[in-house]
């Protein structure tokens, strides 16, 4: 019975920290993004900037990541990022400047990933064992989106204004987002001593196998067709879900909500993810990965072609709040599989772990790119036009998933 109390602790631990490690660099901005640029006095192409830096150096990090995660222990390197990640939290608090907060995005990239995100899969895939691996991850990210809605509503109802207002002062914005660092940064805080007492290993003595001249042959993987076909899909599906961050400026400058409104509804969107990850999970247990995929694609073109025609004049509310709420749950249902694609793709089980780390290092590279080049296509035309471009960007970008998903699936032929 303790052993199964512990078990199911750690997995909520792993979610706990999985989650809010990246509230800071992620969750402000994606929720409260109006009020963030405001308090800060960003640009789109500022604020772009900062998360491009954030993921050169999450790029940079990855490898040498999971090196440090083979000889450090996890409990160890997870404590540590999330304090070092608090810190940039009590910073944040001050109002940077661009040039700043770009400095602590660099850093926000050192911490999340160098240090943690190797440590974070390896000890879910470790508490998965042999036989619970689906399990593992499926509660890994319905977890997290349940975290990231919870903490997401709390911030809401505490932080902003009661009262419908459809503008905030300069003082009250800056204020509300000194608050949501801080809050922020002692939860943190307050998570690494849990998972500090609380968190159970194995101990183990680890061997460390010499390096072998048979493990450069795992590099083969990156010359064969499917890693490319899947490393598009991860790409193409996580350029959806960066996309997601522009919903709260997209109904406030594009539709004239007010920050208080797009905020809220922001986090209401937040409690698809994890009802998502369950639904996607059990559809690709009753349909191929592949085709699942494909299916979702085909639905995110129809839904950001809508939105890249909608205006405030031609357009029904309704049919707005329930075609971005398609959007949500389609992107939110893509993150949740696509790395169930590798199974059909029938890879050697010597070359699954290169093959991720090559899925990884391409199909997050948005992390650079997507946010500098949007952010400038929402400033170049301010407004509804803006927005609109936008999302024919991301409209061009779901269909050449949806080629490559068409591809992959035809090679499989599942």
């Amino acid at each position: 019975m303790a052993f199964k109390f512990n078990r199911y602790l750690n997995i909520f631990l792993l979610i706990l920290v999985g989650e809010m490690i990246f509230a800071l660099p992620f969750h402000i901005t994606r929720f409260f993004r109006p009020t963030f640029m405001e308090a800060l006095n960003l640009t789109n192409t500022d604020l772009g900037d900062a998360f491009a830096v954030y993921g050169i150096t999450a790029m940079i990090c990855y490898f040498p990541g999971g090196f440090i995660a083979d000889r450090v222990p996890e409990k160890k390197l997870i404590v540590g990022s999330l304090i070092s990640t608090a810190a940039g939290g009590f910073y944040l608090s001050t109002l940077p400047g661009p040039l700043e907060l770009s400095i602590l995005y660099g850093f926000w990239g050192v911490t999340t990933i160098l240090f943690f995100w190797a440590a974070l899969i390896k000890a879910t895939k470790l508490w998965g064992g042999v036989d619970s691996q689906g399990k593992a991850f499926g509660f890994l990210e319905g977890g997290r989106g349940l975290a990231a809605a919870l903490f997401t509503s709390v911030i809401f109802y505490f932080f902003f204004p009661s009262q419908e207002t459809d503008l905030l002062d300069a003082s009250s914005r800056q204020s509300i987002i000194q608050q949501i660092s801080i809050f922020y940064a002692v939860c943190l805080l307050t998570i690494a001593m849990l998972f500090n007492y609380f968190y159970k290993t194995n101990d183990t003595k680890k061997t460390k196998k010499p390096l072998q001249r048979k493990a450069i042959k795992n590099f083969k993987p990156i010359l064969t067709y499917k890693v490319w076909l899947l490393s598009g899909v991860v790409l193409c599906a996580y350029c959806g879900y960066k996309s997601l961050d522009n919903i709260g400026l997209f109904l406030q400058t594009g539709w004239g909500w007010s920050e208080v409104d797009a905020a809220g509804f922001s986090a209401i969107l937040a409690y698809l993810r994890p009802i998502t990850a369950v639904l996607a999970g059990v559809t690709v247990d009753l349909i191929s990965p592949s085709k699942s995929i494909k299916m979702l694609f085909l639905l995110l073109c129809i839904s950001s072609a809508l939105l890249s025609s909608f205006s405030p004049t031609h357009t029904l509310l309704w049919f707005l709040i329930a075609n971005i709420g398609l959007s949500f749950f389609v992107i939110y249902a893509l993150r949740s599989i696509y790395f169930s694609l590798i199974a059909p793709c029938n890879f050697p089980k010597e070359q699954v772990g290169t093959v991720i780390g090559i899925i990884s290092v391409i199909g997050f590279t948005p992390d650079i790119f997507f946010a500098p080049i949007t952010g400038r296509i929402l400033d170049n035309n301010p407004g509804l036009i803006g927005h609109q471009n936008y999302y024919l960007a991301i409209f061009s970008i779901a269909l050449l998933g949806l080629l490559c998903s068409i591809k992959l699936n035809n090679i499989l032929k599942v």
